[in-house]
């Protein structure tokens, strides 16, 4: 399954980014190298928050990662959730739809 992660940012998220990137940067490699992260990164015009796609059997996976990294920890980050997402389109899709079984 998929799973997309949201953060929404703190309104010091910019000035007290460089402090805890590395540490964050390293977490996501970790998780991507594991396999379970797949895409992530800042929204832009205006950065107020992250999306974050993950792979795996529960949402744990996100959740997890959230609970470990710096940014939330130290509080950048003010809110976080998780959303289950159904994917049907693509070479990557866990629920995979072809045109001609579509209802």
């Amino acid at each position: 399954m998929h799973y997309l992660m949201f953060y929404e940012f703190g309104d010091d998220y910019l000035a007290r980014r460089p402090e805890f990137r590395s540490e964050h940067l390293a977490l996501a490699w970790q998780a991507s190298e594991r396999g379970e992260l797949v895409l992530g990164g800042a929204l832009a015009n205006p950065v107020d928050g992250a999306v974050v796609l993950f792979k795996g059997d529960s949402p744990e996976v996100a959740e997890k990662f959230a609970r470990a990294d710096p940014y939330v920890i130290n509080g950048i980050v003010k809110r976080w959730y998780v959303r289950e997402w159904t994917t049907v389109a693509g070479p990557d899709a866990t629920n995979p739809v072809r045109p001609n079984a579509a209802g």
